[in-house]
């Protein structure tokens, strides 16, 4: 049986003992284990059925950390890690031979973040100790299994996978994360900054911090970015506020939308945010509780706008394809 503990200490001593470790972060909660440990990463796949050639993210304590990953930085990079790191940005480098192809996907490219979590850069902290490696890195994807619904709260990430979990694994527990969708993941390997999945940091923020114009288009695979994602076992489909007052509603069908948005006749009210980023923080609850109530069909109405309600819209059009 795992353990579940609200101690950063006891989840860094189950990494570097070789356990998995569900660990809080800023965006969702992450399945992790020690990014040079390939037989605790192996794990980390096996739990999640996730395909080998999806790469994960490592996560380090600070900029000087994720140097140590990655080669041939450019300096718009070195402007991104100062303006938002730490926080809810992924970038993507070359990598170094601390990267072995287990965290990769086989790719010659490596994803980093620094998390805004402080719980998580605790356990940074006291596992870069324990391993005497101050580059120590966790590598994470979202704590549920593979292409489904990430969970925002230890208790969604242990209905998940606790099952899977073992006796020495720990399931860190620090109440709801504060964004509630995953990173922006930012390719850095060209001249220009390559947006690869949007998040809260906005490809405004980005260009306005590097002063460069945003380039298209880019090989490396990442995370989150298949066409189904996301997806809970309701069907979920997405309408406009007019779509909406003229659809015919039954009980076995749940609503998310702003709180501005009337509930139809009959609908489940699963989420009434009152902003973006409300709706963000519950989108992804929203969608585990149409499960839990059996709820046949999910209706979104995504936020208007860019920035995070773009990557709101990201995330129901990947659940929508499920």
């Amino acid at each position: 049986m795992y353990l579940s503990t609200t101690e950063p200490t006891v989840a860094a001593r189950a990494l570097a003992e070789g356990h998995v470790a569900v660990i809080p972060t800023e965006t969702v909660y992450g399945l992790g284990a020690v990014a040079n440990d390939p037989a605790a990463v192996a794990r980390v796949f096996a739990i999640k059925g996730r395909p080998v050639d999806h790469p994960l993210i490592a996560h380090v304590v600070s900029a000087d950390a994720a140097r140590a990953w990655a080669t041939n930085i450019p300096d718009y990079a070195l402007t991104l890690m100062d303006r938002f790191w730490p926080g809810p940005m992924t970038l993507v480098f070359h990598r170094s031979d601390r990267a072995a192809d287990c965290i990769t996907g086989g790719q010659d490219t490596v994803a980093v973040r620094v998390p805004g979590s402080p719980v998580t850069r605790e356990v940074l902290r006291e596992l870069a100790v324990l391993t005497d490696d101050p580059a120590v890195a966790i590598a994470a994807p979202s704590a549920n299994r593979f292409g489904r619904v990430s969970p925002t709260t230890a208790q969604h990430a242990a209905q998940e996978l606790g099952h899977l979990l073992e006796e020495g694994d720990v399931l860190l527990d620090a109440g709801p994360c504060e964004v509630g969708v995953e990173s922006t993941i930012v390719d850095c390997t060209g001249d220009a900054p390559v947006i690869l999945r949007p998040g809260k940091v906005t490809a405004q923020e980005i260009a306005d911090a590097t002063g460069l114009k945003l380039g298209e288009g880019s090989l490396v695979r990442a995370p989150g970015t298949l066409a189904t994602h996301y997806s809970p076992q309701a069907r979920v489909s997405l309408v406009d506020e007019t779509e909406m007052s003229a659809l015919s509603i039954d009980p076995q069908t749940g609503v998310i939308a702003l709180a501005s948005q009337p509930t139809p006749t009959g609908a489940v009210r699963l989420c009434a945010p009152n902003s973006v980023e409300e709706y963000a923080a519950c989108l992804y609850r929203a969608l585990r509780e149409a499960d839990s109530l059996e709820l046949v069909r999910v209706i979104a109405v995504p936020p208007a706008g860019d920035g995070l309600a773009e990557a709101i819209r990201d995330r129901l059009r990947r659940a929508a394809a499920g």
